[in-house]
């Protein structure tokens, strides 16, 4: 019998704000644009779904806390404080190193509403930069310029925030290997103790889907992509960031403990529209739309879906999320997960992947190889559907 984390209360949470100022053609989140928008009606029902989900399943001492979206940021300073207050209310135990972090667009951070996110609680923002190149970022349906990204950080710390990250991307329409080499060169120059780095996936219900189905979308080549992949590994690796997940680089001790707590598959509150959870083995996930689940919030709990996870899909679980990381997946911890030893469960799996030169064993551990860092995705999938009868 598994332990479910030693029975502990969640020790991280997820809160959606689900507006922006506009939709990127590449993206599938749960997102809205701004105008018009109830937020105050949004901002007090999440308040709701704190209270009767802190009733329902009381929390500890809380380790991170991860606003999403959307773009938190786009909240005027006095919605942002309110919201603060609503965290800090209904999660009053924080662990003295709290990692707070909250996503940011470049150009929606003056220094009031930066203020009032440190005074709230707020300890670490990551901005989405995406690139360093005006005509890309216009060509993807960003809203801010390179100017812009400069001046976020500089209002960031000037009020005193310097855990900051950025996201870039690459494998952009029209991307060239040399525009991201420069993009990354510039995101070195800032010196930040974080980048996330993620290649374009053309999601459903974008308009870069539409495009790529008429053939109008100029994505570089699969070679491209990979020469891409290859630079930003060696690069960042030169520049003395460690690579701790597949898409995420930091220097020693700067990762994100919040992701970690994903790719640990541990449980964690997820609140918000369209927000998903996962406390003692029960997976939920929230209604999508800003004002039916304003409406629900006013009735109960605002799911959409909550299901129990079965021993093995938590199980295959572990393996697809934990080998994204470069530490990899040891048996001890799936032993304290799951009572049973990785080599009982998915010793054909492992022994396949070993030989095929994608995974390398250290002692108990397995982690992705060089070679299978480039292609994870066969990884993961091996995986699934893969349990060995015991």
């Amino acid at each position: 019998m598994t332990n479910l984390n030693n029975g502990r209360p969640p020790e991280a949470v997820y809160i959606h704000i689900p507006f922006c100022t506009n939709k990127c053609f590449y993206c599938d989140f749960n997102s809205y644009v701004l105008k018009d928008q109830p937020v105050t009606d949004y901002l007090q029902a999440l308040d709701r779904e704190m209270e009767l989900t802190v009733k329902n399943t009381p929390p500890g001492v809380i380790k991170t806390i991860f606003v999403g979206g959307g773009t938190p940021t786009v909240l005027k300073p006095d919605e942002m404080a309110y919201f603060l207050k609503s965290v800090r209310t209904h999660f009053p135990q924080w662990d003295e190193n709290i990692e707070f972090s909250m996503e940011a667009n470049p150009g929606t951070t003056d220094q009031d509403k930066l203020a009032v996110m440190k005074e709230g609680g707020v300890n670490r923002v990551s901005f989405g930069v995406q690139a360093f190149q005006n005509e890309l970022l216009s060509g993807i349906g960003r809203i801010h310029n390179v100017d812009d990204v400069y001046r976020s950080l500089e209002n960031a710390r000037s009020v005193g925030l310097h855990n900051l990250s950025v996201d870039l991307m690459f494998g952009l329409p029209n991307q060239t290997v040399d525009m991201l080499k420069e993009s990354i060169t510039k995101a070195l120059e800032l010196n930040l103790p974080h980048y996330s780095i993620y290649s374009l996936k053309v999601e459903e219900n974008t308009l870069f889907h539409t495009l790529f189905n008429k053939n109008k979308l100029p994505l570089p080549s699969e070679e491209d992509e990979l020469e891409m992949y290859l630079l930003l590994m060696s690069t960042m690796e030169a520049a003395g960031y460690g690579q701790y997940e597949i898409s995420n680089f930091a220097k020693p001790g700067m990762e994100s403990r919040h992701n970690i707590t994903y790719w640990r598959n541990e449980d964690y509150y997820g609140l918000g529209a369209g927000a998903h959870g996962y406390v003692k083995r029960q997976r939920h996930m929230n209604i999508k739309g800003v004002n039916p689940y304003i409406e629900a919030s006013l009735k109960g709990l605002p799911r959409l879906d909550s299901f129990r996870v079965s021993e093995q899909e938590a199980m295959e679980d572990f393996m697809m999320v934990g080998l994204r990381m470069r530490e990899g997946v040891s048996d001890q911890a799936f032993r304290t997960q799951f009572g049973k030893s990785l080599q009982d469960i998915f010793g054909g799996s492992l022994s396949k992947m070993l030989a095929a030169g994608l995974l390398e064993q250290d002692g108990d551990i397995y982690r992705l190889s060089k070679q299978g860092i480039l292609f994870g995705n066969d990884v993961f999938g091996e995986f699934v559907g893969a349990l060995t009868e015991v």
